[in-house]
């Protein structure tokens, strides 16, 4: 495992609304405190940054245009050379041209961090993969919420999170830790 000089750090849905207490109790409390971490590194690298925006298309989503809830956290910001995403479904490479784009700038591993681990993340981890980046997806900088399942049992954010993680790691990507990704930096 190496972490590339130009591998792009992939920040999805770091917006206000994610914020939002009515999303329900999550994991990883400390999961925006890892993404401030990899987003300084990769900063101080010149490394590539992307940062993906979600617009809703439901009305009463927190990621609803023109209202505060889809803006950047402040503290997630993008700077001026960094990439922004703009998408409507879970998976950021569904809009964009995101894979001709890194391609073109000669970027073949990716490491995601963000929410939500079983949507966004998930969908767009599954993507790279397919498309053949090297994926790296940092657990402990990314979180989700409690969900029911489909037969209607009530699971933790914590077994959301990982059986999301489960369904990545091997076949589409590698799951690490935010440490072990500044280890190889």
């Amino acid at each position: 495992m190496e972490l590339q000089a130009n591998a792009a750090l992939i920040i999805i849905d770091q917006q206000k609304g994610i914020l939002q207490p009515h999303l329900g109790r999550r994991n990883n409390p400390q999961a925006e405190d890892r993404i401030v971490d990899l987003l300084g590194f990769w900063r101080r690298s010149g490394r590539p940054v992307i940062h993906v925006q979600h617009l809703s298309r439901e009305p009463d989503s927190v990621f609803w245009p023109e209202q505060e809830g889809v803006e950047f956290q402040q503290r997630f910001l993008p700077q001026d050379a960094e990439w922004l995403i703009q998408k409507q479904v879970p998976d950021a490479f569904c809009v964009g041209g995101l894979a001709a784009r890194l391609r073109e700038a000669g970027v073949g591993q990716l490491v995601i961090v963000g929410v939500a681990t079983n949507n966004s993340v998930e969908s767009t981890a599954r993507s790279a993969g397919n498309l053949g980046f090297d994926t790296w997806v940092a657990e402990d900088a990314c979180f989700t919420f409690d969900k029911a399942d489909y037969f209607g049992t009530l699971r933790t954010a914590e077994e959301v999170h990982g059986m999301s993680l489960g369904n990545l790691q091997g076949e589409y990507a590698t799951v690490v830790s935010a440490a072990q990704v500044l280890a190889e930096g």
